[in-house]
């Protein structure tokens, strides 16, 4: 860390999300002098190797804070990311409470990394994991011929559920594959050997799921093009990490699977595995620990000459959470927009 660098909180640091956007701020190499990990009271006083003592949230605690990067759920986010950001902080949150406020900028880092100036809250959005990935590689192709309609199809890994919903898989397959009965509890059905069409919670008299509303909303606030329309089924798979999706993309313009791939093997954060002949796609396993969105079957929607069909993987950990978020402070320092703390507050 650096003595001349910034004082960076950590809120949910002991969660799968957190311990992640611990490890890549070192790993990164972000200008941190401190960083201190928060977390629930029941984990407040828990050593984290190379960190230090997890800290409960107080008016106390939370104060002279430069950056404070949130995996902790939407109702701590409610309640003390405007407390940090009166403290002095920018706070890039990870959670979908802000994410559809109009004076919160729903950032992207490799797409939409200009609207970090429409901060007027303290408060910067990270958007859903898999509307992260989507975006990233959506964004070359909006650019070079507008979207007018996608189509998506999810396969959503259980580690986007956190940790219990890895504990449930593994569980269950060891219970199935050893003629035991497989406890049911984070899920409403198995998920072991079985894929769910409901991934996320629906809400009394939608029969859309909140995961699925989020790729409808986020992606249109992103793009910034509110009349893109958009369908999307949102499913839970038994995968570990890395969430996988089909993606139908009808262009305002013609573009061809050929450009379209230049495109896409030129655009940032972009890795382009697209020969399905030689058995080369992007898969989930490839994609667990890696930072890029993995883009590939790209080929002509034969039902629509200007639709094309994608798969787009990535770790939904990672690039879905923890690095975008940590991006988004490196372009915060970047910037010019992480001043001291104090000088914020006062």
């Amino acid at each position: 860390m650096s003595d001349a660098g910034y004082r960076v909180a950590v809120v949910g640091a002991t969660g799968q999300v957190g311990g992640v956007i611990l490890e890549l701020l070192r790993e990164r190499g972000f200008p941190a002098r401190e960083i201190v990990p928060f977390a629930s009271e029941r984990s407040a006083g828990k050593q984290l190797e190379g960190v230090g003592v997890v800290q409960p949230l107080t008016d106390e605690t939370i104060q002279g804070f430069d950056v404070a990067i949130f995996s902790a759920g939407g109702a701590t986010s409610g309640e003390w990311a405007p407390r940090f950001a009166d403290a002095g902080a920018l706070v890039v949150d990870n959670s979908s409470k802000w994410r559809m406020d109009e004076d919160v900028p729903l950032v992207v880092s490799e797409v939409n990394p200009d609207a970090l100036a429409e901060t007027r809250k303290g408060i910067v959005a990270n958007p859903n994991c898999s509307t992260m990935q989507m975006v990233v590689a959506l964004k070359p192709l909006h650019d070079a011929a507008g979207i007018e309609r996608l189509v998506i199809s999810t396969y959503q890994a259980v580690s986007g559920t956190g940790r219990k919903g890895v504990d449930e898989l593994l569980g269950q397959s060891h219970a199935l594959l050893h003629g035991q009965d497989p406890e049911v509890s984070v899920y409403a059905h198995r998920i072991a050997f079985n894929a769910l069409p409901h991934a996320g919670s629906f809400a009394p008299g939608d029969d859309h799921t909140d995961e699925e509303r989020k790729l409808i909303n986020e992606t249109r606030k992103i793009l910034g093009d509110p009349s893109i329309r958009i369908s999307a089924t949102c499913v839970r798979v038994p995968v570990v990490n890395g969430h996988s999706e089909a993606v139908n993309v009808e262009t305002r313009s013609e573009l061809t699977p050929e450009r379209a791939r230049e495109l896409l093997s030129a655009a940032p954060g972009v890795t382009v595995l697209d020969d399905p002949g030689a058995g080369i796609y992007p898969m989930a396993i490839e994609a667990d620990g890696k930072d890029d969105v993995f883009v590939g079957r790209i080929r002509r929607d034969p039902g629509n000459e200007r639709a094309l069909d994608l798969w787009v993987v990535a770790d939904n950990l990672r690039k879905g959470a923890a690095t975008n978020a940590v991006q988004i402070a490196e372009l915060l320092h970047e910037r010019g927009m992480l001043g001291a703390a104090a000088a914020r507050a006062a």
